[in-house]
């Protein structure tokens, strides 16, 4: 059985959320404040986490951050603030989706599918590849560079990178991403490829900018040049 971890200091939302997801058979662990949240996600190990950013004693950030130190679940934000600033800080943060209040229940809960059978489908993998200077064992999700440096990634990020290096050199489109990754209500979301994109190249790229491996292919999709760095 699944297990979630809600984190808000809104009593209402806790009780709401506790009622939807026991009713469609999930376990629930609840936490008011960030303090809690990190006790709860050390204790518990839920599957995934539904997190408030306006918390009473920490920013929601900050919990996002150390939620990261101990679990790779992924994390919903579900948070009242709308501003593209939250919302990036968040994702670069860890998180994999975001839900600005006020919210639908229903549509949190296919969030919340979503995200959970995009961690359960396990496809096959490709073997280590070569993407520039590091080693990535996409198998064990471990990435190592030449100079012996780790890189760590987001769930989310590791299934972006997964899925293109299943089609090396090939064209990856926008759509096949959005529906493998977030679901298929989320097809016209492509600033989610964006920000992950991005966030995927300040870890992997020498020169973001500049990308030599994540390449974009505009108003198409994305496309991975394993190897070594190409001579400039």
């Amino acid at each position: 059985m699944t297990r979630i971890l809600v984190v808000d200091d809104e009593p209402q939302i806790l009780r709401t959320l506790r009622i939807n997801l026991r009713a469609r058979d999930y376990e629930v662990d609840t936490a008011a404040d960030g303090a809690s949240a990190l006790r709860a996600a050390a204790g518990t190990l839920p599957d995934l986490v539904v997190l408030d950013l306006g918390l009473p004693d920490m920013d929601g950030v900050d919990v996002i951050r150390g939620l990261r130190g101990r679990t790779a679940a992924p994390i919903i934000v579900l948070s009242g603030r709308a501003g593209s600033a939250d919302k990036v800080a968040a994702l670069d943060a860890g998180a994999d989706d975001y839900v600005t209040k006020p919210f639908g229940v229903e549509e949190l809960l296919a969030r919340i599918r979503a995200a959970t059978r995009r961690v359960t489908t396990t496809p096959a993998r490709p073997p280590t590849v070569r993407i520039g200077r590091y080693a990535v064992n996409i198998a064990d999700r471990l990435i190592h560079g030449d100079d012996g440096a780790t890189v760590r990634l987001t769930p989310t990020e590791w299934h972006l990178l997964e899925i293109l290096a299943e089609s090396p050199g090939k064209l990856v489109s926008q759509r096949r991403l959005l529906d493998q990754v977030w679901g298929p209500t989320y097809l016209k979301e492509t600033h989610y490829l964006r920000q992950f994109m991005a966030q995927l190249r300040r870890k992997l790229e020498d020169d973001p900018a500049h990308p030599q491996h994540l390449l974009t292919e505009p108003g198409m999709g994305y496309r991975l040049h394993l190897g070594s760095t190409l001579a400039r």
